[in-house]
């Protein structure tokens, strides 16, 4: 009698066959874990693999539809922690949900070995997570103590608001891994907003954008370097302005990896020059 408990306690608890992913991150690890047949539904932002375009959309980052997460009858909802309330209206309607955080590189971490472990897929979960720390290994010290800028911002011209990495995202802890620092130091969480003048104070060595819908935009690597190079920056001197135009390279997931092995790249040349 108690091993059949224990059997149906151990299928009950991997018993989530209707799955609903709040956020392309979410949805990408469970895709890399091997469950991406049992989402039932996503964001209209969860396009890679090519299978996820085709699954039902419930919604936005901030705008997911309770109507249409309901209709999909899931076992279970995965979400980021700023859709948090929507797990009480969920959990009110009995339908369990679980929130994972993604913005710092442990919290990564941690979260593909819960969701690794929610699914019953511990061994894929450690795999990506050797891969992770595989990567993280080799951007160590190639180059050392440079003032790094990571900008989310994938226009042709500097003069709008400059969106940049600061202390709180898992960029900064990559930037510092690497041995080196983040160009901009400040208390403000998210991604703060710099003006032209507060970009040319970092006056960083390194400069690196992040622009994954650059083609999307019709726009060309020039076409989002050359306004960097007329700064009177370091970075502008030294010809060590990249930009990361990948799909994955904004994307808190399994392809991480990528855009490490982007970024060792990008320290590679830098040391070089």
């Amino acid at each position: 009698m108690k091993y059949i408990f224990l059997l149906l306690f151990t299928v009950n608890l991997f018993a989530y066959e209707r799955i609903i992913a709040l956020s392309p991150s979410i949805n990408e690890i469970i895709y890399a874990l091997g469950d991406g047949d049992k989402i039932v539904g996503n964001t209209k932002y969860c396009n890679f693999p090519e299978d996820a375009k085709s699954k039902p959309k419930v919604g936005g980052y901030f705008t997911p539809n309770l109507e249409k997460i309901v209709a999909l009858k899931p076992d279970i909802v995965i979400m980021l922690e700023y859709t948090k309330k929507l797990s009480f209206k969920l959990n009110k309607l009995g339908i369990k949900t679980k929130v994972v955080k993604l913005t710092k590189l442990q919290e990564i971490k941690n979260s593909i070995s819960s969701l690794g472990e929610l699914l019953g897929k511990n061994k894929e979960a450690n795999k990506i997570l050797n891969d992770l720390d595989t990567e993280l290994i080799d951007i160590e010290n190639i180059i050392q103590d440079k003032k790094i800028l990571i900008v989310i911002h994938g226009s042709a011209s500097l003069e709008k608001r400059i969106f940049v990495v600061g202390q709180n995202l898992y960029f900064d802890d990559i930037i510092n891994l690497s041995g080196n620092t983040n160009a901009l130091q400040t208390k403000r969480k998210g991604q703060p907003v710099l003006n032209l003048e507060s970009v040319i104070a970092t006056n960083p060595d390194i400069v690196i954008v992040l622009s994954p819908r650059r083609v999307e935009r019709g726009l060309s690597v020039e076409d989002i370097t050359n306004p960097w190079y007329s700064l009177p920056i370091t970075a502008a001197k030294t010809k060590n302005i990249f930009v990361a135009d990948k799909p994955y390279s904004s994307i808190a997931s399994n392809r991480l990896v990528y855009f490490l092995r982007d970024f060792k790249e990008y320290l590679t040349d830098a040391k070089n020059k």
